[in-house]
């Protein structure tokens, strides 16, 4: 297993095009890892529920 340091400069030496792609299969991985907890779905649903019957929610600073 290399360092991170190692892959660091190894990421360095890869073309712009070769990062980007790079970029996006960690930014694609790094999500597909990422659970939605049961209180943040619920926060979801109480959302589409207001949005639903016309309730917006104001949060003020």
């Amino acid at each position: 297993m290399q360092t991170l340091e190692e892959i660091q400069n190894a990421v360095k030496q890869l073309s712009k095009a070769e990062q980007a792609a790079l970029r996006d299969r960690l930014e694609n991985m790094l999500e597909d890892e990422l659970e939605l907890t049961d209180e943040f779905k619920a926060e979801i649903e109480r959302g589409k529920r207001d949005i639903a019957e016309g309730l917006g929610r104001v949060v003020k600073p």
